[in-house]
């Protein structure tokens, strides 16, 4: 059981439209994206990857899909909660918010503990929590509008996947990415 915990959430209004639901993450997802670019292209290319790793620009749509579902997810529940007339709906959407901000937080802050600090175990334990909380934010929404619960499941099966890739990256790497994809300085 979760609870609601309002500094640790995002404000009711971002869930309350569907276009900033949708925008907040898919923006903040981007944003992180941009600012770590330097370091992906060079280094996703140099990595010893685990079979069955996609193109490179596979994930600037699949995320944006994702990120857009998400957020459209928590409009709904924010919605489907708030509007109900059950005090224990409204609570389970408020716990929602709490634990949607908290997977936010741990999505964004892949990308850099991956690319930018070349830490793939750090990296893969935050995948691994992220994934664990968003599979209990979808079983918490069920409680309150199944089709939101249900939007998350292609951003868990993504989660999945993402975590085979960066397991599997991080032990073709020796766990250590501070070097992959940077030349080799010259004395």
């Amino acid at each position: 059981m979760t609870t609601y915990i309002p500094q640790l959430t995002l404000p009711g209004v971002i869930f309350e439209k569907p276009a900033i639901a949708v925008l907040l993450p898919v923006a903040a997802g981007t944003a992180v994206g941009f600012l770590t670019r330097p370091q992906t292209d060079s280094m996703y290319k140099a990595l010893k990857q685990p079979r069955g790793s996609p193109p490179a620009w596979v994930f600037g749509p699949a995320w944006t899909l994702l990120y857009a579902g998400m957020g459209y997810a928590s409009y709904r529940a924010w919605s489907a909660g708030s509007s109900s007339i059950d005090p224990s709906k409204v609570m389970l959407a408020k716990q929602g918010a709490t634990l949607y901000t908290v997977q936010l937080g741990l999505n964004l802050i892949w990308m850099p503990l991956f690319f930018g600090l070349g830490r793939p175990l750090a990296a893969t334990i935050d995948i691994i929590a992220l994934t664990g909380v968003v599979g209990y934010l979808a079983k918490t929404w069920a409680q309150v509008d199944e089709t939101a619960a249900w939007l998350m499941a292609p951003y868990l099966g993504w989660l999945s996947f993402a975590t085979y890739l960066s397991a599997g990256s991080g032990y073709l790497n020796n766990w250590d990415l501070r070097n992959v994809g940077k030349a080799p300085k010259s004395e």
